[in-house]
C-alpha cells in the first residue's frame, strides 16, 4: 500500500501544480508583440483607404494580434463562440473601431522583443508552411490551417509573460540538458505549451479545429476530432525548423511523424514540392523586416 500511496500523492501534487499554473495562465491580460508590427497596423487603421483585407493580412502576420482578435470575436458577447477561425471574417464582424481598441490595448515589452523576434519569425514561417501544406492536400480553406500554424506556439508567449521564472528554467534546461523546448517544458513543468494552448482555446472559446491544431501539433496521431489540422501544423512546424527560419526556442528539428503524412495522403514527392514553394514564400517574408 505504501508505494501506491506515494504515487498517488505525487499525482495529486502534479495535478495541483497544473491547476495552479492554469489559473495563472488564464489571468493573462496583456501580451507583447513587436513594435513595428503595431506601428504598421496603426498606419493602416489611420488610412481611410485601407481595406479590411489589407488590415487582416497584416494582423495575420502576428500571433498575438491574431489571438486577441479571435479571442474577442469568439467571446459570448458577440454571439459567435467557437465559430470564427479567420482574421478577415473576425474583422468584418468586429469593425474597425473594435480593432483599434485591440491594437491600443496591446503591449510592447521591450525586454522581450529580442527573444520574441525569433519566435515571431518561426510562427509566421509555420503559418506559411501550413497554408502550403493545406493547399497541396486539397483543403478548401487553407487560411484556417494557416491561423492554427501561426498560433501553435502562443503558449510559449503566455508562459513568458505569466510565469517568467518558470520560462527561464525551461530555457536553462534546453541549454544544460540539450533538450528541445517542448521536452524541457515537460521536464520542468510536467507539461508543454500544447497544454497551455488547450487551456487558452477553451477559455477564449476558439473554434475546436483551431484548438486541435494548437494542442496536438506535437502528437497529431492523438487528435480525434480534427486530425487533418493537427497533422498540417505538425508538418508545418517540422518544415520551418528544417529551413531554420526563426526560432522555436531551441535549435533542434523534431521527428516528423509518418502518421501525419499518412493522414493527409502526402508522399515524399509532395513534401519536396511543398518545400520548394515554402522556400520562395519565406524569402518574401524575410524581406518584410518587421523586427
Amino acid at each position: 500500500m505504501g508505494p501506491a500511496t506515494a504515487r498517488n500523492d505525487e499525482d495529486d501534487v502534479a495535478d495541483d501544480l497544473k491547476s495552479e499554473t492554469r489559473d495563472i495562465v488564464l489571468e493573462v491580460k496583456s501580451l507583447p508583440t513587436l513594435p513595428k508590427v503595431l506601428d504598421k497596423v496603426t498606419e493602416l487603421l489611420d488610412n481611410p483607404e485601407s481595406s479590411i483585407e489589407d488590415i487582416a493580412k497584416l494582423i495575420s502576420t502576428d500571433q498575438v494580434l491574431s489571438a486577441k482578435v479571435l479571442k474577442m470575436v469568439n467571446s459570448p458577447i458577440y454571439g459567435f463562440p467557437g465559430r470564427i477561425g479567420t482574421v478577415q471574417h473576425a474583422l468584418v464582424l468586429l469593425g474597425i473601431n473594435v480593432i483599434r481598441g485591440i491594437i491600443i490595448s496591446t503591449s510592447v515589452f521591450d525586454m522581450m522583443v529580442k527573444s520574441m523576434e525569433g519566435l515571431w519569425e518561426h510562427s509566421v514561417g509555420c503559418s506559411l508552411a501550413c497554408s502550403c501544406i493545406a493547399r497541396k492536400a486539397g483543403f478548401k480553406d487553407p487560411e484556417e490551417y494557416s491561423v492554427a500554424g501561426l498560433l501553435h506556439d502562443l503558449g510559449k508567449v503566455v508562459l513568458s509573460v505569466q510565469l517568467p521564472e518558470m520560462e527561464r528554467a525551461v530555457v536553462e534546461t534546453v541549454a544544460s540538458k540539450d533538450l528541445s523546448y517542448f521536452e524541457a517544458e515537460r521536464d520542468v513543468m510536467g507539461f508543454g505549451h500544447d497544454r497551455i494552448n488547450a487551456w487558452l482555446s477553451d477559455n477564449w472559446h476558439l473554434p475546436p479545429n483551431l484548438k486541435e491544431g494548437m494542442s496536438y501539433h506535437h502528437k497529431p496521431q492523438l487528435a480525434q476530432l480534427y486530425p487533418d489540422i493537427a497533422a498540417v501544423v505538425h508538418i508545418g512546424d517540422f518544415l520551418v525548423r528544417v529551413f531554420e527560419f526563426g526560432s522555436g526556442g531551441d535549435d533542434q528539428v523534431p521527428v516528423l511523424k509518418p502518421e501525419a503524412l499518412k493522414q493527409l495522403k502526402l508522399r515524399t514527392q509532395d513534401l519536396e514540392e511543398i518545400m520548394d514553394q515554402l522556400g520562395r514564400e519565406l524569402v518574401d517574408v524575410a524581406d518584410l523586416n518587421f523586427a
